[in-house]
């Protein structure tokens, strides 16, 4: 971005009254916040009044396409510190409790039972690890099983095919018959 023709706060004025949209490329994240910081710097945000302050925080959001929010807390960061570092989170969330080859033991069990209840299945488990001795399913009984068989589970939807037969009335539907023959319906007088 070449913003060397913008020194004074009248130019930024005129420069934010003249455009409509303006689109703003830095291929990288430091590179904005490093653009962002010599901003404020060659502005000398921290001396200026509170309407000029504000004109500074409009041409910033309008170039970088950040929120209110964020502009604020970047400056706020750069007021307490005198600089900007950007903060880089590379934790990765939340840990599975499961496995990949949990989830394809528990769809091919639900495949056999014909899925049962989270209790029955938890309980499946169990039997199969301490009386049958199967070493496989060790894990799973201490496992929440509904969140392994959720429909977000991609390994175990992904196992799992379960095909349900239409019922009658719905087939009778499908076919333009009314759901109930004549002879049952309840008559009100």
């Amino acid at each position: 971005m070449n913003d060397t023709q913008l020194e004074t706060l009248d130019q930024v004025r005129q420069f934010l009254e003249g455009t409509e949209t303006v689109s703003f490329q830095i291929e990288s994240k430091n590179a904005r916040y490093r653009w962002l910081q010599h901003t404020l710097v060659k502005f000398r945000y921290q001396q200026l009044n509170k309407a000029d302050k504000g004109l500074i925080s409009r041409y910033i959001r309008k170039l970088t396409g950040y929120s209110p929010a964020q502009v604020k807390r970047l400056i706020r960061q750069y007021r307490k510190t005198g600089r900007l570092v950007r903060k880089q989170r590379t934790t990765k969330g939340f840990q599975l409790k499961y496995t990949r080859e949990d989830a394809l033991l528990l769809a091919a069990l639900d495949e056999r039972h014909n899925t049962l209840s989270g209790p029955a299945t938890k309980k499946l488990c169990e039997r199969a690890y301490h009386v049958f001795g199967e070493t496989d399913y060790q894990r799973l009984p201490h496992l929440y099983c509904p969140s392994l068989q959720s429909e977000k589970s991609k390994t175990y939807s992904g196992q799992r095919h379960q095909y349900e037969k239409p019922s009658q009335c719905i087939q009778r539907l499908a076919n333009g018959v009314s759901p109930m023959p004549m002879d049952n319906r309840v008559l009100f007088a």
